[in-house]
């Protein structure tokens, strides 16, 4: 049965990325998580002894197993995304710690954007602080459905209860404003090794798991068959060969759901209908497909379908839009402006779009909302309406990470600037979105639509 096969291949594999303000401990838990569990080999464990040796340390400093670059190790802050692969006999991780500096904020969202969990770690002695309500509002933007907060440094304030128990009431609070589905909280020491992987005995007040207990035991994965099957098509194979003479297939990635020979399917943008008559699988006829698999699709007609284009279930398909509204995170140094021509990336599929209108920009103090900025800066988390050049079957973000999400992209060099979340913004604060009306004065550049 598909949902069985999937949710094994899916428990199997945790994706989890690390966030928190600047020296709260991310790269040491990392580091204590790869030393503790044995997946460090003997050379790199050598080598971050040596280096913390002409530092002056006389313990080998665990961070310098993921603070790779000579700037990171330099300044002791961790500047770029570092993604480690390690594993256990219960599951495979591949984790992505992400910095901690507001200036890097936007390296987060490259982190935990698919990511199913994310550990957030707090200084016990500073508490919840702006970055840290940042990076929850991050989790809670890209519906990464568990969260975990780690109170770091719990040895410098004596392993405190009351200390822990008042941080994680006030994080816990304010995430679930925001829509978090679950919260964990674990008090932790990763300098000292406390819960992290082994158990803490000088917190005995604590009855929960240690952090990679709970790495390994939170449920992941989905069942696909609960999704609307979702397929951008990546390439057209026409081999045209003596052997395949009249062979037509539609290779990509299935996004979401399941797909089956049969079904009665559309392509969309153009809004053509047809019925899957075969899937090919790593060379191999299947009945069926499902999310994340590489296939390629038969159809019962010869259509026009091309790289960018989605096939969906007749019954589920989306309704194509030129008109955006999207909650966004700036990543580009250069602003967002209103009038902005850019292109819009979504799934295989890249158009011209406008940037029409950013009705407000969101302040993580309070979660209230600055109206009309006019720009976002980088870092900055908003709201945009957009008009593309072309119909686009994009799925509201609540319902489907891979369809939901978007790049904007600068035309010239073609430099990442924005990702957005297409619809609604956090889950507890969600409303209809009314759409854009559309109405655009003439452009003699072709970019008006």
């Amino acid at each position: 049965m598909v949902t069985a096969v999937e949710q094994s291949a899916a428990s199997s594999q945790l994706r989890f990325a690390t966030a928190g303000s600047v020296d709260d401990g991310k790269s040491t838990l990392v580091g204590r998580l790869l030393h503790d569990s044995k997946s460090v080999l003997a050379d790199q464990l050598e080598a971050v002894e040596h280096a913390s040796r002409s530092r002056g340390q006389e313990a080998p400093d665990l961070a310098l197993l993921t603070d790779g670059l000579r700037a990171e190790r330099e300044q002791g802050i961790t500047i770029d995304v570092a993604y480690r692969y390690f594993a256990t006999p219960k599951r495979r991780f591949i984790l992505a710690d992400t910095p901690g500096h507001v200036q890097y904020t936007r390296n987060m969202v490259t982190g935990a954007s698919t990511a199913e969990l994310a550990v957030v770690l707090v200084d016990a002695r500073n508490g919840v602080v702006e970055q840290t309500r940042r990076h929850a509002a991050v989790a809670a933007l890209l519906r990464v459905p568990h969260v975990v907060l780690a109170v770091n440094k719990m040895d410098l304030v004596d392993y405190a209860e009351p200390v822990f128990a008042a941080i994680a009431e006030e994080f816990t609070t304010y995430a679930a404003s925001l829509g978090v589905p679950e919260i964990t909280a674990i008090p932790i020491s990763a300098l000292a090794g406390d819960n992290v992987v082994t158990a803490s005995a000088n917190m005995d007040w604590y009855g929960g798991p240690t952090v990679l207990e709970h790495l390994e035991t939170v449920p992941v994965g989905t069942d696909p068959s609960q999704d609307p099957a979702r397929f951008p098509v990546q390439y057209v194979i026409r081999p045209q060969s003596a052997e395949h003479p009249d062979y037509r297939g539609y290779a990509g990635q299935v996004a979401s759901g399941v797909l089956r020979v049969g079904d009665e399917v559309t392509v969309l943008p153009s809004g053509r209908t047809s019925t899957i008559t075969g899937i090919d699988a790593l060379g191999q006829s299947a009945d069926l497909a499902w999310a994340p698999q590489s296939v390629t699709l038969r159809l019962a007609d010869d259509l026009d379908i091309s790289r960018g284009d989605v096939i969906a279930p007749s019954a589920y398909a989306p309704t194509p839009t030129q008109d955006v509204e999207a909650t966004v995170c700036h990543l580009h140094d250069r602003p967002l402006r209103v009038g902005d021509r850019v292109l819009l990336k979504h799934t295989t599929r890249t158009v011209k779009a406008i940037v029409k209108d950013i009705p407000s920009r969101l302040t993580l103090a309070d979660l209230s909302h600055h109206p009309a900025p006019g720009e976002l800066a980088a870092n900055d988390i908003g709201r945009v309406v957009l008009r593309t050049s072309e119909p686009l079957a994009l799925d509201v973000y609540a319902a489907s990470r891979r369809t939901g999400s978007f790049l904007l992209i600068d035309p010239a060099d073609g430099t990442t600037l924005t990702a957005g979340m297409a619809g609604d913004s956090f889950a507890e604060q969600a409303s209809a979105a009314d759409g854009a009306d559309g109405a655009d004065a003439a452009d003699d550049d072709g970019w008006d639509f």
